[in-house]
């Protein structure tokens, strides 16, 4: 009875190295297209609701109870939803995208936490009387410096933070990502 010998396979072809290239080429361009395409984040739109963040903290300064103030700045919330829905959907029809893929999903599902947790907070520290931390709470990503500060300064924070913070933001967005 003969043993069979150990199994030979017969070497694989070489990939020619300009296919090689060509597929590399080919990834690295789509990769890039994909990546240029399209911002999630609307540069007028973020311009607007700079705008309108610097009208609310105005009223808000404004006004002579919490409960005004407060009705003020989530006046101003919806609003700025308002302005950003629109935008970003147009945003996205003129870039040929859609708006829950790729960017735009990353930056809603981004987004959407923050957002959920910041009207939680917001029902929490309103229902407890706690109004003078709520600007601090808000801003906690654009500068953590209006929680030590006097409660007659939480609205220029606010102004700053999501008025003029926005504006250069969305100007700057506009000029360099297609609107």
């Amino acid at each position: 009875m003969a043993i069979p010998g150990p199994l030979r396979s017969s070497p694989p072809a070489p990939i020619p190295i300009d296919v090689r290239a060509a597929d590399h080429l080919r990834y690295i361009r789509e990769t890039m297209e994909r990546a240029g395409e399209f911002t999630a984040v609307p540069g007028w739109g973020g311009v607007a609701m700079g705008l309108t963040a610097l009208v609310a903290a105005y009223s808000a300064s404004h006004q002579h109870t919490p409960q005004r103030w407060l009705s003020i700045w989530l006046i101003e919330a919806f609003v700025a939803v308002a302005i950003a829905a629109p935008a970003s959907a147009t945003k996205a029809h003129r870039a040929n995208a859609k708006l829950l893929s790729g960017p735009g999903r990353k930056f809603l599902l981004s987004f959407a936490p923050p957002i959920v947790v910041g009207g939680l907070l917001t029902f929490a520290l309103a229902h407890a009387g706690f109004h003078a931390l709520l600007p601090g709470v808000w801003l906690l990503l654009f500068g953590a410096a209006a929680l030590f500060v006097p409660r007659t300064m939480g609205d220029l924070f606010m102004a700053l933070g999501f008025g003029f913070v926005q504006i250069g933001f969305g100007i700057w967005i506009a000029q360099r990502h297609g609107g």
